[in-house]
């Protein structure tokens, strides 16, 4: 004959010690290093064109394009704004492109969920380019200057530059789902 061996009851969890991610940091990595990004491309730079890519915007399509549901449609707003304020663009300029290239991005994944790093990489050069003439356009009727072959330089840097913050944003992801020890 067996022994009966009463069990644990099913109401109470076992507590042990297990390693699991900062869910403080898995959700605000994202947002900060776009803004972090923002900043650092309103930096101080003495060039008589712009030739800076805009970081920010760039952080947040590969963000977008690493995670396609990390950051919500409307993430575009408010850090759209954040962008309008350190970049010293006409406020609601950076809102508006932000959104838009957020909703087709949106479009872009719903249509095609599968897609290689150089289809990912012309997307991303279509959308800069989209969002560095609309700036310059919006910046134009503010009362600046514009010309397609001033911002040239800037369009290609960073189309260029994309796949090297791209390999920032995945290290950055490493990061945010960093382990550490937990109860429960």
């Amino acid at each position: 004959m067996i022994p009966l061996v009463p069990r644990k009851s099913a109401g109470k969890r076992s507590r042990r010690f297990t390693r699991a991610p900062s869910p403080v940091l898995a959700y605000l990595t994202p947002w900060a290093t776009i803004a972090i990004a923002s900043y650092i491309a309103s930096m101080p730079t003495a060039t008589s064109a712009p030739l800076m890519p805009p970081l920010g915007f760039l952080v947040l399509l590969s963000w977008r394009q690493l995670h396609p549901g990390l950051l919500p449609v409307w993430a575009g707003l408010p850090l759209g704004f954040v962008d309008d304020l350190v970049s010293g663009q006409p406020m609601g300029s950076g809102i508006l492109t932000w959104s838009i290239a957020m909703i087709a991005l949106d479009v872009i994944e719903f249509r095609w969920p599968w897609r290689n790093f150089s289809i990912e990489w012309a997307v991303a050069a279509g959308l800069i380019a989209t969002y560095i003439i609309i700036a310059a356009l919006i910046a134009q009727m503010a009362g600046g200057g514009f010309t397609l072959l001033l911002i040239l330089p800037q369009l290609i840097l960073s189309a260029l530059l994309y796949p090297v913050v791209a390999r920032g944003v995945a290290r950055a992801d490493s990061f945010r789902l960093t382990r550490f020890w937990a109860f429960g």
